[in-house]
């Protein structure tokens, strides 16, 4: 089949690569502009203006997609179907309405659970043990439309957003081959949302990361795994920034107050929380790189009854 796709995070070079394995033509690849990253302010590209520029793929990279010129240029590509998995922006009822089979979405999440831009992390936020990659027939809504196929996968108690995300790139790769074939072959059966069961996926936000330490240990875990990638979950420390890179809840009472140090020991520094103790086992101080809790307090020297400041 001939197709146009729209994406743009290391999570949609997966499925481009696995569409192009599979015989497909990507006639174009659309994209989000480059963008300044970093302190440096250095432009990059997206990660999958990166992977179609290496197999000499067309890429268009607009503003907004919704504009009459953008909707323009994409007459220009031939394409039977639009696929899109992370590209960033909205499309309108007119470019859903230019390919012959549609726009189908690569969405990371069990549809109609956690529509919206951050299925991932919301999933991990909120507790879930599992998710999953839903593909969905796009229509004018946010992650609304029909559901074409849909498969599972446990959360692990462990699990990061980064690593969540490569899994169900994985996925999302397999998935999608399959669901081109059975189009193709007219065996896909759409089947409707129920929007009584949906959620929304609300963008993170930095003061998402604040660690308030009146919580349940158990959920600053999840705040800690949940937003790994960004903004990541951070709390005072000597007037400094200090963000905790990998944490472990600890059911035990806690013996203080919310925030204080409640034990430390060579490898490990134990928090007291609203309920129960988050043990710190990595962590970032604020200009300094990634370390171990061990290598942290070779030069901090933290002891019981110390204090984190909520941000």
């Amino acid at each position: 089949m001939k197709i146009v796709y729209m994406g743009t995070p290391e999570f949609s070079v997966g499925p481009l690569e696995a569409l192009l394995a599979a015989g497909h033509t990507v006639t174009a690849a659309v994209t989000q502009p480059d963008r300044p990253k970093g302190r440096g302010g250095k432009v990059q590209i997206t990660p999958v203006k990166a992977c179609a520029q290496k197999h000499g793929i067309p890429v268009f990279t607009p503003s907004r997609i919704r504009e009459k010129e953008a909707v323009e240029t994409l007459k220009g590509f031939e394409a039977d179907v639009y696929v899109v998995a992370a590209f960033g922006q909205i499309l309108s009822q007119e470019i859903l309405d230019l390919p012959r089979y549609g726009c189908l979405n690569i969405h990371a999440s069990l549809l109609p659970k956690y529509r919206g831009a951050a299925p991932i992390e919301w999933a991990i936020l909120n507790g879930e043990t599992e998710t999953g990659v839903t593909i969905m027939q796009m229509d004018a809504g946010v992650d609304t439309g029909d559901m074409l196929l849909k498969e599972a996968v446990p959360i692990g108690d462990s699990e990061t957003d980064e690593s969540l995300y490569e899994r169900l790139s994985g996925l999302g790769s397999r998935l999608i081959a399959e669901a081109l074939l059975r189009l193709e072959e007219g065996s896909l059966t759409p089947e409707k949302q129920d929007g009584a069961q949906s959620c929304y996926a609300k963008m993170l936000t930095k003061d998402m990361g604040k660690i308030d330490w009146n919580r349940p240990a158990s959920c600053l875990d999840r705040q800690v795994r949940g937003l790994y990638s960004w903004p990541g979950a951070f709390t005072g420390y000597g007037g400094k920034i200090l963000k905790i890179r990998a944490a472990q809840a600890d059911p035990e009472a806690p013996d203080g107050e919310p925030g204080t140090v409640s034990r430390v020991t060579k490898d490990a520094i134990w928090v007291n929380a609203g309920e129960g103790k988050l043990i710190l086992k990595e962590v970032q101080l604020e200009g300094k790189k990634r370390m171990a809790v061990k290598d942290f307090l070779l030069g901090c020297k933290i002891g019981k009854g110390e204090r984190f400041q909520c941000l």
